[in-house]
């Protein structure tokens, strides 16, 4: 009897081997068959990789764009800031009276650019109309000078739009 039940377990064996051989072969025929499908997966997956790599760059490059611009701007209003203290500063200096020549100085008055130095003789419109400006812009820049008291070697501040 143990051979007959041998035999009948040698061919159950049989029987499942060939069952799972034709089950392998159909797993096999279904990862053939999807293959195409997985190698496009696969292939959408390294685009899709790559646009992010090329997005996180752009984004980079677009931060850093960002920064230097933020500088940039930075730099100009710190210039912008500088200027207009200097015309501040210009204009304060512009609305200040010049001081006469103090009596007994040494050496003679000297005009610095945009300033004029009184002479004998010379006059309010006399120095206005030899400037090419008019009497009530040179008036108007030196607020506070005695126009019929003025004495030579007395400073005067031009108007801007003096002729040099």
């Amino acid at each position: 009897m143990l051979p007959v039940g041998g035999l009948i377990v040698g061919v159950i064996g049989l029987l499942l081997g060939g069952i799972a051989l034709v089950q392998i072969s159909k797993v096999n025929k279904t990862i053939a068959d999807n293959q195409a499908k997985i190698d496009k997966i696969d292939a959408i997956e390294q685009q899709a990789n790559t646009a992010a790599a090329t997005a996180d760059k752009a984004v980079r490059d677009g931060k850093a764009t960002f920064d230097s611009t933020q500088k940039a701007f930075n730099d100009v209003a710190t210039m912008i800031a500088e200027v207009k203290g200097s015309v501040i500063k210009l204009e304060d200096s512009m609305k200040k009276p010049v001081a006469a020549a103090k009596p007994g100085s040494s050496g003679p008055v000297v005009a610095g650019p945009g300033e004029y130095v009184v002479k004998g003789g010379d006059s309010g419109a006399k120095i206005a109309r030899e400037h090419g400006v008019s009497l009530s812009d040179l008036m108007a820049v030196n607020q506070g000078v005695d126009w019929t008291h003025m004495k030579p070697g007395q400073k005067l501040k031009l108007p801007s739009t003096a002729k040099k």
